[in-house]
């Protein structure tokens, strides 16, 4: 439901962002799962796991809420399918479904997790975003999938939420130069480093991080 939703995005991911054991990190945490079955396998199941959670969820709420949500995501999808055979020129239906189920959001999260930076829990929003948030370095794949505010301009995003993806882009160079003279960290790497460093540090960021499985039912 939308309010499930507001819960998982704002209060946990924009609240917890890219800290170890809280947020992303802690929701979608399996640490039974070994890091080649979660990084490279797993993913290939959310498609199937989301409506079961989303279905075991709705039991739970109003006959109206039930079926606005229902007919909210009846029409995502719609669109989101409609869109990709009409506008990102996938060729055939099956090639346009394979995409839609196969779609890697797991990855980006766990790319972006930092670890906890002790003495720096400054309570201003300002310095919150700049040390919890990371962009990823252009990828053009991943941009295309997610458009940039989750790839490129993730701190842009997380400090001017309502932007779309188009200004998040824009106003990228001028959240870079204002943090820069502000002597605060603007952070920014690679994806093939952020792959490395989660497969080297499974053990910290999805093993030993406290366990918090509320929005996923396990």
């Amino acid at each position: 439901t939308a309010e499930h939703t507001m819960h998982g995005h704002i209060k946990m991911h924009h609240t917890y962002t890219n800290v170890v054991g809280l947020g992303d990190s802690s929701t979608w945490r399996l640490p039974y799962l070994n890091r080649c079955v979660y990084m490279f396998l797993a993913p290939f199941l959310l498609p199937i796991v989301t409506p079961l959670v989303a279905v075991e969820r709705l039991r739970k709420v109003e006959l109206r809420t039930a079926l606005r949500t229902l007919a909210l995501i009846s029409l995502g999808l719609y669109s989101h399918y409609w869109l990709l055979l009409n506008v990102s020129g996938f060729k055939s239906p099956s090639s346009a479904l394979g995409f839609l189920l196969a779609h890697p959001y797991h990855h980006v999260n766990i790319f972006q997790v930092r670890p906890p930076q002790p003495g720096h829990w400054a309570p201003r929003r300002i310095h919150m975003m700049s040390l919890r948030v990371l962009n990823l370095a252009w990828v053009p794949v991943l941009d295309w999938a997610f458009g940039h505010s989750i790839i490129s301009c993730h701190v842009e995003q997380h400090l001017f939420p309502r932007l779309s993806d188009n200004m998040c882009l824009k106003v990228k160079p001028v959240v870079s130069q204002f943090l820069h003279e502000k002597q605060l960290p603007y952070n920014e790497d690679s994806y093939l480093a952020r792959f490395r460093l989660f497969l080297h540090c499974y053990e910290e960021f999805m093993v030993q991080a406290p366990p918090i499985t509320e929005l996923v039912g396990l």
